[in-house]
């Protein structure tokens, strides 16, 4: 665009889906309308039914730097800062995982252990282990009114993330940060313990499609050689509580029998052992309840 020139919505999209589609980015037009709609501070559907407004000069040359990013194959919520996750918005930064739609597998697994134990009296307790975005945490408190939790992470910026979405949720008087590994010292009782865990084996990382590889944290991936060292330092951590509880882990989907024999190994015998699968029929999670 020439200097002087103008371009409304409905060019700007048009030149947009062209750029995009010769980048090789699917869904070409989808995204460029989630860019313009942001740039814009407007829904998507506001484009559509106002395609003749005239973007500024300002407006145009963020979406172009936008536009030039994901043509680069930066995640749409990245370049956003924002991936919703179990029908909630949740801020991204560069220490936090992406939370992506698997992961809701664990809520579900999460809410059907706590509505199938019996009651009691006090309120419920949730720890979440590696939070990242607390989107686990989070969601699980927002599901459960009345329930608290404890998220712990090795990444100081992670937490303050965290910590600004639960505010952004109106979370925030109903959960405590700690910043360390494993529980961080958090005491139980817990009803409730998730954790999404670093379970990439090292070795397989370089192969991770480039949109993992090179925008999400690597702590948050690598599990060590066998994929399995967070899990392992996770179950010894959390030996010594008493309380009748149950954890929920994340596992990648051919660690099903590795994670289960882990537990049986390293674990005093539990009550039941399940393993979840996800939408699409992979082994998504392994769930232990040690309630009597």
């Amino acid at each position: 665009m020439a200097a002087g020139d103008t371009i409304d919505v409905r060019g700007a999209l048009i030149e947009a889906a062209r750029h995009l589609t010769a980048s090789g980015t699917e869904d070409a037009g989808l995204d460029a309308r989630r860019l313009l709609a942001a740039v814009l501070k407007c829904a998507p559907l506001d484009l559509i039914t106002a395609p003749e407004r005239v973007l500024s000069d300002q407006a145009h040359t963020e979406f172009q730097a936008m536009l030039r990013r994901r043509a680069q194959g930066e995640p749409l919520a990245r370049i956003l800062g924002v991936r919703d996750f179990y029908g909630r918005p949740f801020r991204l930064t560069p220490a936090t995982l992406e939370p992506r739609p698997d992961s809701e597998c664990l809520i579900d697994t999460a809410l059907a252990l706590v509505r199938g134990a019996p009651k009691q009296l006090r309120p419920l307790r949730i720890l979440d282990i590696g939070t990242g975005s607390g989107c686990l945490l989070l969601t699980l408190l927002a599901e459960l009114p009345g329930a608290a939790g404890v998220g712990t992470d090795i990444s100081q910026a992670a937490l303050e993330a965290a910590a600004d979405n639960a505010r952004n949720l109106g979370l925030a008087d109903k959960v405590d940060w700690r910043h360390g590994s494993c529980r961080a010292g958090a005491e139980g009782p817990f009803d409730i313990i998730v954790s999404n865990p670093p379970y990439i084996r090292s070795g397989e990382i370089a192969a991770l499609d480039a949109a993992v590889r090179s925008y999400d944290p690597h702590s948050a991936l690598d599990g060590g050689p066998d994929g399995l060292a967070v899990y392992r330092a996770i179950l010894d951590d959390i030996q010594g509580f008493t309380s009748n509880y149950s954890l929920v882990f994340e596992i990648g989907f051919d660690q099903a029998d590795e994670v289960v024999a882990l537990i049986k190994t390293k674990y005093l015998p539990p009550q039941t052992i399940s393993v979840v699968h996800d939408m699409a029929g992979r082994p998504r999670c392994v769930a232990l309840s040690t309630q009597t």
